[in-house]
């Protein structure tokens, strides 16, 4: 029976993981006109998550406070990852629901189902709880937002078709991406007839960095638009998609990008010829040939998730801009190693089956964000 959402959501949604900040702390004050204006312009659809830093409370304090709770659609994302029993689920969307000010949650996410958080579903009974929730009221659709292998994502919507959504990170270079793979995970989605979120359209900006070798070829086939429209409208037009989220962390950002959707139009034969030149040349980009078979993790005495931080290298590499990844990194490293934490033994380089230099790559990773 095909999963269907009555509720009618703009087609751009914000994201509250990359905000603004003054001073070392989140920008309320400019996170607050941002709301105002996208919320003006017909959006309604706000994206935020436990782990996301400040963003609960910020859009209790931009959205929630300050707008009709019944005009807007709120999604947080339940962490499991690290949780063992199912009182700690209970606590944490406890926190959620305080920090956001808030009676229920439009959407609630398991947060970043992949191989290893998948074990914990049946373990904490994740579904159940759940949907224990929708029944009280307390949500009124639940899904999870997926970061793994495409035959993981087939495994878990034929498993659980109490998904009624799930959020994937679609954009044009991760189409073909064999660590993404995103066209098959929207294909997939498409054949259980799951509507999609869309999350990382612009590859947290990087398909919109000035610096990126492609942005000569995108401007000039049409000088008029900026570099992220391009990325923004290859995610949106797919058929099936429910919202396509934007981490927005700059008012310009913002009206780029809702420029980009008032006046919406599917890429044509012509544009998807010149996306096809730009991702040619983006895997053109020499970048560190690691498989994430996870050997080297099992050997590091510094707990440090190397395949992740190797993956935002290579992004480095390939987009030429920093800036963009260090809240990644941030992120990826909270509470675990960071590069700066290698000792230098090398013993990860001794079950590394392709013979990288490991300890040399973390200290250009630790050079770039620590």
């Amino acid at each position: 029976m095909p999963n269907t959402i009555e509720e009618k959501i703009w087609k751009l949604g914000f994201g509250y993981m990359r905000l603004p900040s003054k001073d070392g702390a989140t920008d309320q004050e400019l996170v607050n006109r941002m709301a105002d204006k996208y919320i003006e312009s017909g959006g309604n659809y706000f994206d935020a998550a436990f782990v996301y830093e400040g963003a609960e409370v910020a859009l209790r304090e931009s959205v929630i406070k300050r707008h009709p709770r019944e005009k807007v659609h709120i999604a947080t994302k339940l962490n499991i990852n690290h949780l063992e029993t199912p009182e700690q689920m209970a606590e944490q969307f406890k926190i959620s629901i305080d920090r956001l000010g808030a009676d229920y949650i439009d959407f609630y996410l398991l947060h970043g189902i992949g191989p290893r958080v998948g074990e914990n579903i049946d373990k904490l009974g994740a579904w159940d709880f759940l949907a224990d929730l929708k029944a009280k009221g307390l949500i009124r659709h639940m899904g999870f937002s997926f970061h793994g292998p495409a035959e993981d994502l087939e495994r878990l919507l034929g498993k659980y078709p109490q998904a009624e959504f799930c959020q994937l990170q679609i954009n044009y270079y991760d189409w073909h991406n064999k660590d993404i793979d995103s066209r098959r995970l929207y294909e997939i989605a498409r054949k259980y007839d799951v509507p999609v979120i869309v999350m990382e359209p612009v590859r947290g900006g990087l398909l919109a960095s000035a610096s990126s070798p492609v942005a000569k070829l995108l401007n000039e086939a049409n000088p008029k638009v900026s570099l992220a429209s391009w990325a923004l409208r290859y995610a949106a037009q797919l058929e099936g998609v429910l919202v396509t989220l934007s981490g927005m962390s700059t008012m310009e950002q913002l009206n780029d990008n809702l420029d980009t959707i008032k006046d919406f139009k599917p890429l044509s034969e012509e544009e998807m010829a010149v996306i096809d030149k730009a991702v040619g040349i983006l895997n053109a980009v020499p970048r560190v040939e690691c498989t994430a078979c996870r050997y080297c993790v099992k050997e590091c005495p510094s707990e440090i998730p190397i395949p992740t931080l190797i993956e935002i290298y290579n992004d480095y590499l390939i987009h030429n801009n920093a800036t963009n990844l260090l809240r990644t990194y941030r992120l990826w490293t909270r509470g675990i190693g960071k590069a700066c934490d290698c000792t230098g033994c090398r013993a990860c380089e001794g079950s590394c089956p392709q013979n990288l230099e490991i300890a040399e790559t973390l200290a250009k990773v630790s050079a770039l964000f620590d």
